[in-house]
This record gives C-alpha cells, structure tokens and sequence, in this order.
C-alpha cells in the first residue's frame, strides 16, 4: 500500500472500579448501521450503563447540529478532517485519552495524530477509505478509473448513486481531476462543479443510507461507497447470488479516521469515559469490527475479528494503491464546497 499523505492512565484503577459501579444512561450519537450491538450489550452487561443511539448520515450533519446548539448526546463520532473544526469551536471538551488504561493498546500511527497532537480531545475508533463499488455482472468489466463513474457510459446512466457527503464526494472528483483536496481555486472548483452537474442525469440517489440495497437489486450498477460498508454489501450479494466489488482506481482512494470524542454539552461524562476505554480493548474493538467491517487501531484486535473480515480486499489495501488523506479545509475552501454542492443539488 502506497500511502500518499499518511499521519503519523483516568487512572486505570479508578476507571475500572468506576465501571463496575456505574449506572444511568450513555447516549452515543454515531453514524448510520455503524455500531454494532453485540459490543454495546456487551458494555451495558459489563458496566450497568444503559445506551441510547441516534444516528447521522455525514459529518456536515453532525457539524451543524452542534453548531445549532443540540444538546443530549455524550459521544459524537466525527471524521478526523472535522475533527479540528470541532475542537476550534469549542464543541468538544478535553478528554485526555493518554490517560486511559486501555490506550496502551492503541497502535503507534493513530497516536497524536495530526488533527489531535496531544490527544486531549479523541479516541480513535476506526479508519478506512472512500472509493466506488460496482456490480461487474452488469457492468461487464472491471471499473479502473473514477471517470467511469463521474463520465458514465451509456449503459449506466441512470444507474448511478452519490453520497450525501459534499466533502467526500468533492474529494473524489479532485482526485479525478488532479486536484489538490480543500482547494481554495475558484476556476478548479468550477470544474468539480462541472463535472458533478454533468453527472447528475445519471445519478439514481443522493443518498449515505441504502447504498448495499440499491446495488444488489440492480438500481445502481455504479455508486460511490465506503470500504467496510462495501465488505458487508459483498456479503448481502454473495448470499443473493450477486457480485459486489470495492473499487481501487488508478487515481487512488479517499482515507479518513473517525474518533471518539465528547461534545461540551455532555451529561454523562464519566460514562463516555468508560465507554472510550471499554472501546480501545481488543476484543471490544475486534467486535465492533465485525460488525461494521472496518479495520480498526487497536493492537490485538485481528485476533477478535472474523478471519473473512481479516483477508477482506476492502480492508487490506493492494500495494500498488494510493491512499490520500484528506484533512480539514479552511473557510474559504470549505465555503467553495458548499457553494458546490448547492449548486449541484439545485
């Protein structure tokens, strides 16, 4: 694997008898079909804190939910490149993750990263990347390059599916075109807007939800996608006698990392403490893992996860691949995204 641009205890003993005294309520904020209920009942069983999920499709929505001043969730899950705009804004309160027993188990590369150097704000949960999946049943041959999508040919148009996510959507696009990610070029962002316009006669949905639906019943041949979310639609197929293949094109594919971390609004602190903990154990990872078919930053957890997740081509990178990671825009380029995307959902 070629990585383009890659970066990079709460006492143990107080924690761990905090957790066994623990009660009330954890009310976890995650993106859509991403937590796995097996681990959360492991962790109501094992720390007597009930949890309460609700669910969010793009971290634009999560960002403009807290700016709007939403209050009632203990634990958000924001990609790594919106990471800073959270801390910056004064959403999230420090955590101090080092601190943390389990934070041994965390692997060297997602220590103090870039967009949390010193860690005070998150925990990391899991990483993976963004690209396209196609049906090579319908589509007759193996997909190579993003201009196939955004330029479809004729025999899948109509048959297209976008995310619901601007900033990954946009990043494709530059990668498509050669461009840098938060580009602050108003004539190169017109050409993404160019580019995505044209498509749009093609595209069946703008959607982050059903993505693994509409490919298996044929709705889309081609839609953008995430890595482990692809994994758990090859699967879907296999079952149904159908084929779903996670692309890598020539261009590269998008890396993200999602954390962990606690809005300022938070009413149950100390149990999203304990969950970060409880979620950097191996075997509490490798479960989550499982279930929604990423890889993760825990050291040892492989040993917890499916030996099909284990050997998946959606999570173990080809060595002539490229994988580039965004990061944070400024204003000015994040304000060209949204004109963007405005003008394309028009």
């Amino acid at each position: 694997m070629k990585l383009t641009k890659m970066f990079g205890l709460m006492a143990g003993t107080s924690l761990i008898a905090g957790a066994a005294m623990a009660e009330g309520t954890l009310n976890l904020y995650n993106w859509t079909d991403y937590t796995s209920p097996e681990m959360i009942e492991k962790f109501e069983a094992e720390t007597g804190i009930d949890v309460v999920l609700d669910t969010y499709d793009s971290n634009e929505t999560l960002l403009a939910k807290m700016q709007a001043g939403a209050t009632g969730y203990d634990i958000i899950v924001p990609s790594h490149n919106f990471v800073p705009i959270f801390i910056s804004e004064g959403l999230v309160q420090k955590v101090d993750a080092t601190q943390m027993e389990n934070f041994a188990n965390v692997q060297d590369r997602w220590k103090n990263p870039e967009w949390d150097p010193d860690q005070q704000y998150t925990v990391p949960f899991h990483w993976g990347s963004a690209s396209v999946s196609y049906r090579p049943d319908l589509y007759g041959k193996e997909l190579t390059s993003y201009g196939e999508y955004f330029e479809p040919a004729e025999e899948v148009q109509g048959r297209i599916g976008v995310f619901k996510t601007p900033e990954e959507i946009v990043n494709l696009a530059h990668l498509y075109l050669g461009q840098d990610f938060c580009n602050e070029n108003p004539e190169e962002m017109q050409k993404v807007q160019d580019l995505l316009v044209a498509q749009k006669p093609s595209v069946v949905a703008y959607s982050s939800e059903g993505m693994n639906d509409r490919l298996i019943n044929g709705d889309t041949i081609i839609t953008s996608h995430w890595n482990g979310y692809s994994f758990k639609g090859r699967k879907l197929a296999e079952e149904a006698g159908k084929e779903i293949v996670y692309a890598y094109p020539k261009e590269g594919v998008v890396g993200w990392s999602d954390s962990l971390m606690i809005p300022v609004s938070a009413e149950n602190v100390e149990n999203a403490k304990i969950f970060m903990n409880f979620i950097m154990d191996p075997e509490n990872m490798g479960m989550q893992s499982n279930f929604a078919g990423y890889g993760g930053p825990i050291e040892g957890q492989r040993e917890f996860m499916t030996p099909e997740l284990r050997d998946a081509p959606e999570i173990n990178v080809p060595e002539d691949a490229k994988m580039i990671f965004s990061f944070a825009c400024n204003e000015k380029s994040q304000k060209l995204i949204d004109r963007v995307w405005t003008n394309v959902l028009r």
